[in-house]
């Protein structure tokens, strides 16, 4: 989703296989791929396997939501191997939800456990007669685990999962297949949790799940996540910013609409599922919403915080799209004021609607993406533009590199603590971030 890839709505697949160690003697790592999610959860694996005993291994954590993120993970698990000959290679995650027999034909493979299982105390307790491939039916999972609202620290803020799985069926997307079905924490244990965070001195909190704006549909009275939000900058006084991962545009209700105008802590950053700018695309890849709806959204939003910047996620060469099609998805970008995109070229997934359509070549498909990625360079450029002269509270990530809150990264001259709050004077950029000094 914080934040995307095609459907898991945070951030985007990594575009280069994460290292994997070098003479693993003892201990366990864990290498991760994909989404923001993944990066959370690989904590919780670090965790369990640790808890669990194992001693000697690496998990991969795997992303389904493209071939080149599988192709990528069989590379790192192959050359893990040839640097590794005695640890025990152990691959979980989406990929080997979706595709267990993938891994189970790799030699280099010990032990495969699906994702419904991931996180489970004693999945781990491996041992040479333990079953190899432990990849159970991910639709059968339904009960809010405890572990969902656990957070995720890095320096500057926490990640908080309060929501897993997805109830849609885009025909692009394979992840409700890795993750089953939508749950959500319950609200008492989010604030909770979101509370000790704070307590450890977190400034900023960031919501994150596989399809956010579904929270609260399984849980008694159905709440909306404008209701969870509210309730948390309510009873959490002291937390400085509360974010969102990314959205649905046809989920957004009337509660979180009002957080947005009315709560100067809710950032002023909204990451869109949108995937095309097309009303036929939109239908043919089973989408909720219409061109239209996405527009008057942004616009909606923009009335109540004229300070939000938006982020998209947005798929390039679905089959069937022509080059009008694809004009439409290049004017949404300037219809809906998008400033930060993720660009994803169409990659056929098995078990999907969308592979069984007819298939563009792939240097089209490539050719699109390039296109689409200029223009979201464009519109980057032209955000940056409207920075100059401002002076916004930036939470900093890390020496002189620090994030506005409308998502804008900022290279910033001067000293301020890792995970502080500064304010900072935005005098210039490069085209990707903006140039800043303290105010």
């Amino acid at each position: 989703m914080a934040d995307g890839t095609p459907h898991v709505h945070d951030e985007a697949v990594t575009a280069e296989p994460p290292e994997t160690p070098v003479g693993l003697q003892t201990g366990v790592e864990v290498v991760t791929f994909g989404c923001r999610l993944n990066s959370y959860e690989s904590e919780l694996i670090r965790k369990t396997a640790a808890g669990d005993g194992l001693d000697g291994a690496i998990i991969f954590n795997t992303c389904a939501v493209t071939n080149e993120a599988v192709r990528q993970a069989r590379q790192a698990i192959r050359r893990a191997r040839k640097e590794n000959p005695d640890a025990r290679l152990i691959v979980t995650g989406c990929a080997a939800q979706t595709d267990p027999e993938t891994f189970a034909n790799m030699g280099e493979v010990d032990f495969i456990i699906g994702n419904g299982d991931k996180s489970t105390k004693g999945a781990y307790a491996l041992n040479p007669d333990s079953t190899r491939v432990v990849v159970n039916d991910i639709f059968s999972v339904r009960e809010t685990a405890g572990h969902l609202i656990d957070g995720l620290k890095d320096r500057a803020r926490a990640y908080v999962e309060v929501q897993n799985g997805c109830d849609h069926r885009c025909t692009f997307c394979i992840i409700p297949y890795g993750r089953g079905n939508s749950r959500s924490a319950a609200s008492g244990d989010i604030v909770g949790q979101i509370s000790r965070l704070v307590n450890e001195g977190y400034n900023e909190i960031v919501l994150t799940g596989v399809d956010l704006t579904s929270w609260g549909q399984d849980l008694p009275g159905t709440p909306q996540l404008g209701h969870l939000v509210t309730r948390i900058l309510k009873h959490v006084p002291d937390l400085k910013r509360l974010r969102l991962s990314s959205i649905d545009a046809a989920e957004i209700d009337d509660v979180l609409l009002r957080a947005f105008a009315e709560e100067e802590r809710l950032a002023p950053y909204l990451h869109l599922s949108l995937q095309h700018g097309d009303d036929l695309i939109l239908k043919r890849m089973k989408r909720r919403h219409l061109r239209a709806d996405a527009i008057n959204l942004a616009r909606t939003v923009r009335d109540l915080r004229p300070d939000i910047a938006y982020g998209a996620d947005i798929i390039a060469g679905f089959p069937t799209e022509t080059e009008e099609h694809f004009q439409n998805t290049l004017d949404l970008v300037d219809e809906c004021g998008l400033s930060f995109l993720h660009v994803f070229p169409f990659s056929p997934r098995p078990q999907t609607p969308a592979a069984k359509m007819p298939q563009h070549p792939r240097p089209l498909i490539k050719s699109r993406a390039e296109r689409l990625r200029a223009k979201g360079a464009e519109a980057l450029t032209q955000h940056l533009d409207r920075q100059v002269g401002r002076t916004v509270e930036a939470i900093i990530e890390k020496a002189g590199f620090a994030r506005g809150p409308d998502f804008t990264e900022i290279l910033f001259e001067g000293e301020a603590p890792i995970g502080g709050l500064a304010p900072l004077r935005i005098t210039g950029h490069d085209g990707k971030r903006a140039h800043a000094v303290r105010a």
